[in-house]
């Protein structure tokens, strides 16, 4: 299927586009050229995922492509190996394949007729950290990327593991990504697509069971990480965040590892595209790359941009739903060459100037994490952190003197401890919160630790045990000004369900001394001299229509026997595809419970459906997990059924017993 549309260049789009991979597989790509391509070539511009370019997003496509090869771009929407219409299989995330394809899809399209030699890469999320990744020693065709909620650490800052503890995310991530693959190619593969999709159903993994077996960094979760490589990035990169999403703590660690390469932008939003921010405000992300790309693929320079803008936070009501936050944007170098170090030690009086030697006792307490809200992920409606007071009173709380003048946090806080464990395996989860006069607290940082592992969140030699050391836990960057009479609270637990899977053992661990470090702007912050482009209402005619949108619901209570049980729907989403004639659909569901009184009580069930209603037929997609633990293994139990026409097509069980060692 070809379209044309009209803008400031004609544009001809091509539904399906074969990329050929060396080994013989081909990626699927759907094609935006600009009249007069193929006569004068123009620059490229790619967006590499695994959500099926046919049907999946191609409302979210439809907002970024078209609008830059009406600017002058060939724009392409490239199907990972082994999702969407592409050939192949995908055994897991980030696998050796799907960055030597990157190289090569990159190669293929500086080489095309329509193309000029220079091309730019661009995602959010996975594809975003797919475009990190191809800068590494990128091809010479690759001028410049734009990362969205990209992760440049795939252990720390992604969706499994926080400070070497594992996230229920991961098991909700487990449950959704094999429904994605075990979707439905379109008929644009040929007229095999049923064979070719019985096959991938048939080569089909369980990679949850990877990224909970793989407790320490190690070698598993470097390979892909960005952050061990950025001595190698070799092209421009636009790095873009949202503070209420946990993979904006790649922005300023990219910044300041490269100030020569790396702009960045970091906004109040989740995990979503800025145009569509939430909370707001959003900024126009389309005319914001369109002016990156002018520069770095048109020009060949770069934008005369500050190096950093992000949105300085600020005390407000904690809610579940913020639609828009409060605070400015502020401009400025690297955060390293913008901050002073102050020193705060723990003390009996709370957090001290001066250095103390108090010792505490941090008791265990399950209950700590029942207002942490979202981690911020998936980009779900609303699930911000609620008002801490309650969690604070479970925990170690040290708070400062009434602030006489605003102190404004730049950068990544970090807490130097010297603690002795009751139980290797515990944890200890720390919360930088903003106190108000009326005592509500704000969760302003979250950091959790696994005791079990070293500095480094490696396995160490040998067991710690008991006796005293010193650690150090640092906060992911953020930037926020805590208000002339508030406080600054550090607040340290044992737990945090139900963000963070518990630890075997419910122990104390004694702090025998500690400090927290806060990198704070040594002057005024400088609010930025240009304004942000506004979001704009992308496509202006709108080939989609949203047949159903409920809001998430989500629920919390104790149960008669004392147990927490929390949890949310996402009731089914649906929108309609007129020129593919096609209907999307889907619907989650999570569901957490945990008795206080016992870590081995936790588990968590997830559901994620899918629906594809087209020409030729109906498939629905249904993938389920279920996570329980003992004290030395964690057990998973996945369900996989996919129908054709209301038919069992194919069904996967997979039942796993996973050691547990580390967490």
């Amino acid at each position: 299927m070809n379209k044309h549309f009209t803008g400031i260049h004609r544009v001809h789009e091509t539904e399906h586009v074969w990329i050929p991979m060396p080994d013989g597989t081909r990626l699927a790509a759907r094609l935006w050229l600009p009249a007069g391509a193929h006569e004068q070539p123009v620059p490229a511009i790619v967006e590499y995922i695994p959500y099926r370019k046919h049907d999946m997003v191609r409302a979210r496509d439809e907002r970024n492509h078209p609008y830059f090869a009406e600017h002058g771009y060939a724009c392409l929407r490239v199907d990972m190996r082994g999702s969407g219409d592409s050939e192949g299989d995908m055994p897991d995330m980030y696998c050796e394949n799907e960055l030597a394809d990157a190289r090569d899809m990159i190669n293929w399209i500086a080489g095309q007729s329509w193309c000029n030699g220079r091309v730019g890469m661009f995602g959010t999320s996975w594809g975003g950290t797919a475009s990190l990744q191809a800068s590494i020693d990128a091809p010479a065709a690759l001028k410049a990327v734009v990362a969205v909620c990209a992760t440049h650490d795939r252990y720390e800052d992604d969706i499994h593991h926080k400070g070497g503890c594992l996230l229920t995310d991961t098991f909700e991530w487990g449950a959704t990504l094999p429904a994605i693959l075990a979707s439905p190619p379109s008929d644009h593969v040929g007229p095999d697509w049923m064979a070719r999709w019985k096959s991938r159903l048939e080569t089909l993994t369980f990679p949850v069971e990877n990224w909970v077996r793989e407790e320490a960094r190690g070698t598993f979760w470097r390979h892909g990480s960005v952050k061990y490589q950025t001595d190698r990035l070799s092209c421009p990169v636009l790095a873009v965040g949202g503070w209420s999403d946990r993979y904006s703590n790649s922005v300023m660690s990219l910044v300041d590892a490269r100030p020569d390469l790396v702009w960045g932008i970091v906004g109040p939003w989740g995990h979503h595209y800025p145009d569509q921010a939430h909370p707001g405000p959003g900024i126009g992300f389309q005319s914001l790359a369109l002016e990156w790309w002018d520069q770095c693929l048109r020009h060949e320079t770069v934008p005369d941009w500050p190096r950093l803008r992000v949105w300085l936070r600020e005390f407000e009501e904690p809610a579940d739903v913020i639609d828009t936050r409060k605070g400015h944007w502020i401009e400025s170098g690297p955060a390293r060459s913008e901050t002073t170090l102050k020193r705060l030690s723990l003390s009996s009086g709370g957090l001290s100037h001066s250095p103390s030697s108090e010792t505490f006792d941090v008791e265990p307490d399950l209950g700590v994490g029942q207002a942490s809200g979202d981690t911020g992920y998936f980009g779900r409606f609303g699930g911000l952190p609620l008002d801490q007071s309650e969690d604070d009173a479970r925990c170690l709380a040290l708070d400062t003197p009434t602030l006489d003048e605003d102190l404004i946090l730049f950068g990544s806080a970090e807490v130097t401890l010297t603690v002795s464990a009751e139980f290797d395996r515990s944890q200890l989860c720390l919360r930088l919160c903003d106190v108000a006069p009326d005592g509500r607290s704000n969760r302003v940082a979250l950091a959790v630790r696994n005791l079990a592992l070293d500095d480094e969140l490696d396995e160490p030699d040998t067991s710690f045990g008991s006796a005293p050391r010193e650690i150090r836990i640092r906060f992911h960057t953020k930037a926020y000004r805590f208000a002339k009479g508030h406080r600054i609270r550090l607040a340290i637990g044992t737990s945090y369900w139900p963000l963070v899977w518990t630890p075997p053992e419910q122990g104390s661990v004694r702090i025998l001394e500690g400090f927290l470090d806060m990198p704070c702007s040594a002057g005024k912050a400088t609010t930025l001299k240009t304004d942000m482009p506004l979001p704009e209402d992308l496509p202006a005619q709108k080939s989609h229509e949203v047949l159903a949108a409920p809001k998430l619901s989500r629920y919390g209570y104790d149960d008669e026997s004392g147990g927490l049980s929390s949890g949310w729907h996402q009731g089914e989403t649906a929108v309609r595809h007129d020129a593919i004639n096609t209907t999307f659909a889907y619907e989650t569901t999570g569901d957490m419970h945990l008795h206080p009184h016992d870590p081995l009580s936790a588990k968590c069930d997830f559901r994620h459906r899918m629906r594809f209603e087209r020409p030729d037929g109906t498939a629905h997609i249904d993938s389920t997990l279920k996570a329980r633990c003992t004290g030395d293994t964690y057990s998973l139990d996945g369900v996989l059924v996919v129908r054709w026409n209301g038919s069992v097509l194919h069904e996967a069980t997979w039942k796993r017993s996973i050691p547990r060692k580390l967490s």
